[in-house]
This record gives C-alpha cells, structure tokens and sequence, in this order.
C-alpha cells in the first residue's frame, strides 16, 4: 500500500473516508487544546485540503466531527471557529484551580454549601480515615472562569482544618490555600481518579451545559505531609472548557522474564 507523509503524519491512501477524517480530526483537536489558531480561526477547506493531503469531502466529514464534539462552529460568511478556548489544568503537580489558571483567566466562586456536618456519608468517613461520627465540614461551589461555568467542586474536609475552611474566604481563594494557612504549612500529596460522565440534569443547569453532555469527573484525596487525608473532593468540570495535561517520566523498563 503507497503510503505518504503530511503535516507530520503518514498517511495511507485508500483507507476509508471516515478512518482519514477521524486522523484529520485527532490532529485538528490537538491543535485547538493547544491554541494553534490565531484568534481561534481555522484555515478554509482549501487550504486543510492541502495540508492534510486529503478532499474536500474527507475535511468536511473531520470538521463536522468538531463540531458534534462542540469544539467549533462553522458559519456562512465567518469561517470555522473555536467556540471556547481551553484551559489547560496540570495533573502532575498539586494545585488550585485559581492558582492553575493564572494569567489565563478570572476565576470567581459561587459558594453554595459551607456548613458543618455532624455525621459523615460511611464512604467519605472510611476516606479520610476517621469515624463517620467525627463530623466534618462540607463545601460547594460553582465555579467560574471569565463569566462562564467551569466546575462544580463539592468538598468534606476533616476538623477542624474544616472549620478553618469556611470561615475563610471561600469566595475569593482557592480551598488548598486555605487548608495550607490553617494547617500552618504545604499540603503534602493527593490521590487523583479522572473518568468521564454525562452530566446529570441538575449538573447540566448550574454548569451551562446541556443534560448528558460530556464532563470530566474527578475524585480527589488530598493528604498532609505526615499523610493524614484532610479533603476529599468530587470534582465536575466542563469537558469543552477544560484539558487535563502532565508530563509523565518513563522509568527504567524491567528487564526480560521480570
């Protein structure tokens, strides 16, 4: 089979339409999550034509995956759009979501819950290792970045770092901040699950988006120094406002029959 190589990437001629627009379609979103296109414009079909090596046909089919996707838009006299660019949110480093998106963005919280509770859910009590009848603290909030949604954070901390929480400025600062202030020092580590989920309906609402649509859904347990577990968040985020990036360091690979 002739193969050739273009924009990068090595191509196969006679595959399926659909398979060439799916690999245009792969490197166009990595493009948008990294901001490539200047003011959020992509080139004309012509000229993705070119690039890609591929028809008219094969670009349209890639652009309109985009655009089930909700990347972009495409309009009769305006071209083919971002329609909102993402932030990208390290994974390999513990911090805020203010503290991320530093210089890329206002973020604003909207408090909804912050209140003490007296027993805590049997799961979240095994989690941050204490007993259910200890008591903790819970908080929620919507938050937003440059008048947008962004995330839905709910938290039970442990007490009476908790207490020290909600008497904070939970509309202005970051959670861990917080934390770290009323601990007297760094948070320590976090155990991080990421998956995706549609979002259930009263999610949906307060995130602006539609009922099911795509959010990534994040579990976190964050620790002290010494270990302790002090937070353990549940954490709904946008999927179309948000990429969630590391760098990862490959280790020495073991050796044969290991």
């Amino acid at each position: 089979m002739r193969r050739s190589t273009v924009c990068g990437m090595e191509h196969q001629a006679g595959r399926p339409r659909a398979e060439r627009a799916r690999r245009m379609a792969d490197v166009l979103r990595q493009q948008i999550t990294d901001g490539r296109f200047d003011g959020g414009r992509l080139p004309g079909e012509h000229d993705l034509g070119r690039q890609f090596g591929a028809s008219r046909n094969a670009v349209r089919e890639a652009l309109a995956l985009l655009c089930r996707e909700g990347l972009i838009t495409r309009r009769r006299g305006v071209g083919t759009v971002v329609v909102l660019p993402k932030y990208g949110h390290g994974l390999d480093r513990l911090t805020g979501l203010a503290e991320e998106l530093t210089g890329h963005g206002t973020v604003t919280n909207e408090v909804r819950a912050a209140e003490e509770v007296a027993v805590l859910p049997a799961a979240i009590a095994a989690r941050l290792e204490v007993p259910a009848t200890a008591g903790g603290v819970y908080v929620e909030r919507l938050r937003w970045l440059d008048g947008l949604p962004l995330s839905l954070d709910t938290s039970y901390l442990t007490l009476p770092l908790g207490r020290a929480v909600i008497a904070g400025d939970l509309v202005g600062r970051d959670v861990f901040a917080l934390i770290e202030e009323a601990a007297g020092g760094p948070l320590g580590r976090a155990e991080v699950a990421v998956h995706a989920v549609g979002a259930d309906p009263d999610t949906a609402a307060l995130l602006g988006v539609g009922a099911g649509a795509a959010v990534f859904a994040l579990e976190r347990l964050t620790r002290l120094p010494d270990g302790r577990p002090v937070d353990v968040e549940s954490i709904r985020v946008r999927a179309d406002r948000m990429t969630l990036r590391a760098t990862l360091h490959r280790t020495a690979a073991p050796g044969p029959g290991v």
